[in-house]
């Protein structure tokens, strides 16, 4: 599925509450209406860019490189952030402009595949992301 909204170049401020509250509003529709099957559910939000750190002069923000992912549902080993935590300080951005990316997305969705779904390595590495060995499946996102 798809949400838009999330390009905010101009007046950011204010605007990122409608696309929040209608992913959060998805979510729990999506969960009252799988109703027992929630808890065998996993449902990951991810976008393919980020935002960058400094606000542009329209008072919002270019695409970025590193950005957030969410993961929700009763198969989720949730209550935490997940996350290698690399400042906002200007020595530490990715460019001088950007958060830096520090997890490989395809570590989160490799993980919700192999342990929710049973998929093997050599399907996540070979087929479904080809030449992605480096990026290692996460630990722990999904009860197994």
């Amino acid at each position: 599925m798809e949400l838009g909204g999330w390009d905010t170049h101009t007046g950011q401020m204010g605007r990122m509450g409608q696309p929040l509250s209608q992913l959060a509003e998805g979510i729990v529709r999506l969960a009252e209406a799988l109703g027992p099957v929630w808890s065998k559910t996993v449902v990951v939000a991810a976008s393919e860019f980020g935002r960058t750190v400094a606000v542009n002069g329209t008072q919002g923000s270019d695409h970025g490189t590193a950005g957030v992912m969410l993961l929700a549902g009763g198969s989720v080993n949730g209550g935490k952030v997940v996350a290698d935590w690399p400042g906002l300080a200007s020595a530490q951005l990715h460019q001088s402009r950007d958060l830096k990316p520090t997890i490989d997305q395809r570590a989160v969705f490799k993980a919700v595949l192999r342990d929710h779904l049973g998929l093997g390595l050599a399907a996540l590495d070979g087929v479904i992301f080809p030449d992605s060995s480096p990026a290692k499946a996460l630990a722990g996102l999904v009860r197994v």
